[in-house]
């Protein structure tokens, strides 16, 4: 019976050491799968931070070209806004002032007379206004005064049978001053 008893408990201890190297291999290997895994878990969690962080440099990039172009946009807009109510501005007073016969037929006259060294002129002007230039320009036998219904305030003159023009109407003053006050009202907007 001794050696059944040994015989015993020699299959026991060599069943214990079996397991043991058994369990120790079985936890080695879920060791080494449990940092292959962690491992793994880290270069996709760097993954994904580097493509989120990618992400939102490009939003903030395009965020930041969105807000400089609405910041051109709103100053283009605002420069065009305060031209055009420079030209509305301007075009009241230069109406109004180009509609006085006493004015255009100063300035008509000073105009033929700086123009009119020889030959003949033609003044065109509204048909409110033909009278006064009339009678202010007589005494410059070469001028010719007509109207044109669609002029508006101011006049035109006309040299060398009507190939050269030199236009004082409202809208080439209103035009004229416009473009000489621009460039400081580019300044003031910060363009």
């Amino acid at each position: 019976m001794e050696n059944l008893d040994a015989l015993l408990d020699k299959i026991r201890s060599e069943g214990v050491d079996t397991a043991k190297r058994e369990a120790a291999e079985i936890v080695a290997k879920a060791k080494d799968e449990a940092a292959k895994i962690v491992t793994k878990a880290k270069d996709e969690a760097a993954a994904e931070t580097a493509r989120a962080k990618a992400d939102a440099e490009r939003f903030a990039a395009g965020a930041e070209a969105t807000i400089r172009q609405a910041a051109r946009d709103v100053l283009l807009k605002l420069g065009q806004d305060v031209s055009a109510l420079l030209k509305r501005t301007l075009g009241g007073a230069v109406d109004e002032t180009l509609a006085k016969d006493d004015v255009v037929g100063k300035l008509a006259e000073e105009a033929v007379a700086a123009y009119l060294k020889t030959g003949e002129a033609t003044v065109v002007c509204a048909p409110g206004l033909a009278e006064a230039l009339k009678a202010r320009l007589a005494k410059r036998g070469t001028v010719t005064v007509v109207t044109d219904a669609q002029m508006g305030t101011g006049f035109k003159v006309r040299l060398d049978g009507g190939r050269v023009e030199h236009d004082f109407s409202g809208e080439a003053v209103r035009e004229a001053l416009a473009a000489l006050l621009r460039p400081q009202l580019a300044k003031l907007l910060g363009e």
